[in-house]
């Protein structure tokens, strides 16, 4: 008996010793895991379902129209962060501008508009709807109110003159501005003209400028592009005569770097063909009056070629159907450079001497 007892023990140490350890909690653990799984499956399927029926399809055109409506407001205002505050200045603009309007009731549409811009005067004159009504402000709004918005935005003039909904803006703030308000833009461009005739936009700031400006204030415009030692004294400046041959002969500067500087400053203007400006027209002609020959001729030939007329005319010939403006702006860029200036006196002197320098084939 006792051998058998024995025998019967041993077995029942073999099969606890082959179970695996802890075997009733790892298999309660399966057994456990498997409704979560479940549920978290489940849980997963409620969750597509809910999503499938907040996302409803507009059905009928009226809802699909107010949808794109709302996803474009909802784009805008990411996209631009003063997106409702343009719209309260459109709405102003509608009726500010009508011509029905009183006097006084523009007069406070103005100011309330004004008040709303306070402090993002430069964010809204580079905007395009924006840089409009602030336009129409500058024009009706009284005199202590431009003074306001030429002081905000006096440190940012240079680069809304490069910009292309701005450069209206300068425009208007220029023809009213005082004595003192014009003088401080016109020395702000000491040594900024040559880099602003570059520019496509910039050259019909310094155009206005050129108009606008005295006596004094043009030959200091036009000098920055005779020389360099012109543009770092401001008192070589101030000379009586504007003609080049009288500054070099007073102020003993040498001919070669005059004419070294002012090919620097002309050729990048032949090439993209800014030639319409008569402050351009001027440097050409006291430029053509002490070249040389050889450099004459480059000038001439520049002149004469057709840089923009033939990219342009083939982009007509595709599209025939195109407006009058665009028309007539590709038929004037298609002309030759020189026939371009000859609408001005001294565009026609530059035709003068195109035909005094020019050679026979030239």
């Amino acid at each position: 008996m006792a051998t058998g007892g024995k025998k019967m023990e041993s077995k029942k140490r073999k099969r606890d010793d082959q179970k695996p350890k802890g075997g009733k909690n790892q298999v309660l653990g399966k057994v456990a895991r498997k409704p979560e799984k479940a549920q978290e499956k489940g849980f997963n399927k409620e969750k597509h379902v809910v999503t499938k029926v907040e996302k409803k399809e507009p059905k009928s055109a009226k809802e699909r129209r107010l949808a794109s409506k709302e996803m474009t407001e909802l784009r805008k205002k990411k996209r631009k962060p003063n997106y409702n505050l343009e719209k309260e200045l459109a709405l102003l603009w509608e009726k500010m501008r009508c011509h029905d309007v009183s006097k006084e009731d523009r007069s406070k549409f103005v100011s309330e508009a004004l008040r709303k811009m306070g402090g993002k005067f430069m964010e809204i004159a580079g905007s395009h709807v924006s840089a409009r009504v602030l336009q129409t402000c500058i024009k009706y709004c009284t005199q202590e109110e431009k003074d306001k918005v030429f002081d905000a935005l006096r440190p940012h003039f240079l680069t809304l003159a490069r910009k292309k909904y701005a450069v209206h803006l300068v425009k208007k703030l220029l023809d009213s501005a005082s004595k003192k308000q014009f003088e401080w833009f016109v020395s702000s461009l000491h040594g900024q003209v040559a880099s602003l005739l570059r520019h496509s936009v910039g050259a019909a700031v310094v155009e206005h400028v050129y108009h606008l400006a005295k006596g004094s204030q043009k030959r200091s415009l036009l000098v920055e592009m005779y020389s360099t030692e012109l543009q770092l004294f401001k008192d070589l400046t101030k000379i009586n005569s504007a003609r080049l041959l009288d500054i070099i002969a007073m102020l003993g500067l040498q001919k070669s770097s005059v004419l070294q500087h002012m090919t620097l400053v002309i050729q990048p203007l032949l090439e993209k063909g800014i030639v319409d400006y008569s402050i351009v027209h001027t440097a050409i002609l006291e430029y053509l009056t002490i070249a040389d020959k050889t450099s004459a001729t480059d000038v001439i030939r520049q002149l004469i070629s057709q840089i923009e007329g033939s990219a342009i005319s083939d982009e007509t010939e595709v599209t025939p159907n195109l407006p009058k403006k665009l028309k007539n702006k590709s038929k004037r860029l298609a002309q030759p450079l020189l026939v371009r200036m000859m609408h001005n006196r001294d565009g026609l002197k530059i035709s003068v001497l195109c035909v005094k320098h020019g050679t026979a084939k030239v």
